[in-house]
């Protein structure tokens, strides 16, 4: 399984959710609804290149939250999540980027000349969906759409509600059942915030910054809902699934863990870093 990082959500009282990072698993379930990814066929003692993606930060300024980095194992790339949107009085961005997930859009919170819905970001073909789009009244009652989630398209913003960040992807491809991949949540000024969807989406918080997405998780941060700042993505993560009877090295650069074997398989997390593994 590849993750990809989440990104960031966007800044000011209304800002999207950052949308989760893309998702490409061989085992129980893959991002965007796709269909399972193929298994690799590799050798022994050869070097495969493996990146971990960092998460997207989050926004403080008039931008949207930044994309989180892409993950990488060999000749498979996972797209980063799209960060949130941001958008106030017809400045900004009020779209959510596209990435592995897109992020949530923004309402313009009170624009002179009109109301302006930002549109959720796209997500990647196989790996991740969309985000929820924006919500403004021109009465300085945006709401940001949630991130779009691996597993399910973020919630769009609404009347005093930020939108909930999609549904991540459940796989049991360490040997239990774990979801990877949610959205961040929409954020909404005084109101209703939304929450991170399942799989370490982070929430926007009532009348503070939101919060940030799970590592190892590619989850997306949470909008921001007081001028502060957009919660950061998580980061992202490979593990890889192989016969019991191979042994990896986990190279320089890379920090990770093989665990025993179990029903035929051990299994390698790699957390964090840019190296190559190798099987003897």
């Amino acid at each position: 399984m590849e993750g990809a990082a989440g990104g960031g959500g966007g800044h000011f009282y209304y800002g999207g959710g950052g949308g989760a990072g893309g998702l490409r698993c061989t085992v129980t379930a893959t991002g965007g609804g796709g269909s399972l990814e193929s298994a690799l066929s590799l050798n022994k003692n050869t070097n495969y290149t493996v990146t971990i993606g960092a998460g997207g930060a989050g926004s403080t300024t008039q931008a949207r939250g930044a994309n989180g980095s892409n993950s990488v194992f060999n000749t498979i790339t996972s797209t980063g999540g799209g960060g949130g949107a941001y958008a106030i009085n017809g400045g900004g961005q009020s779209n959510g980027a596209s990435g592995g997930s897109g992020g949530g859009g923004d309402g313009n919170g009170g624009n002179a000349s009109g109301v302006i819905n930002g549109a959720g970001g796209a997500g990647t073909a196989n790996q991740g969906y969309a985000g929820g789009s924006g919500w403004d009244q021109n009465n300085g009652s945006g709401a940001g759409g949630g991130g779009g989630g691996a597993g399910q398209v973020g919630t769009a913003g609404a009347y005093r509600d930020g939108g909930n960040g999609g549904n991540g992807v459940t796989t049991s491809i360490t040997g239990s059942s774990v979801t990877y991949g949610g959205g961040g949540g929409g954020a909404a000024f005084i109101y209703t915030i939304g929450s991170g969807g399942s799989g370490g989406g982070g929430s926007s918080v009532a009348n503070a910054g939101g919060q940030n997405g799970t590592a190892n998780t590619g989850g997306g941060g949470g909008g921001d809902s007081n001028a502060s700042s957009g919660g950061n993505g998580g980061s992202g993560v490979v593990i890889l699934r192989y016969p019991d009877n191979y042994t990896i090295t986990i190279g320089a650069g890379l920090t990770g863990t093989e665990s025993a074997a179990s029903g035929g398989y051990k299994r390698a997390t790699i957390t964090a870093g840019t190296g190559n593994v190798s099987w003897s």
